[in-house]
């Protein structure tokens, strides 16, 4: 009676192992670091960090949403539009 709902249990454990956390763990590893790029809205230099763990768990859902965590540029003005992150973050 139990059998087959451990099968299926079993394949959607092992789908989420095999599929979605390699997927996640690599948007994670791709996010995580600060990197220094060009301000969109001054053209000046600005670090820049995203929020990877959101990046990454977005990812393994099938959706490419990224947030800006912290920006160097946040204390002249706090919130600036986000939407052109991930066009302009460098690849590693």
């Amino acid at each position: 009676m139990y059998t087959p709902l451990i099968t299926i249990s079993a394949i959607i454990a092992a789908a989420i192992l095999l599929v979605l956390a390699p997927v996640g763990f690599e948007t994670y590893r791709r996010y995580r670091n600060r990197k220094v790029i060009i301000c969109p809205e001054n053209h000046k230099l600005a670090e820049v960090e995203l929020n990877a763990c959101r990046a990454g768990l977005m990812s393994a859902l099938g959706k490419s949403k990224l947030a800006v965590k912290w920006c160097s540029r946040w204390q002249h003005k706090q919130g600036c539009a986000e939407d052109w992150v991930k066009e302009n973050w460098p690849i590693p």
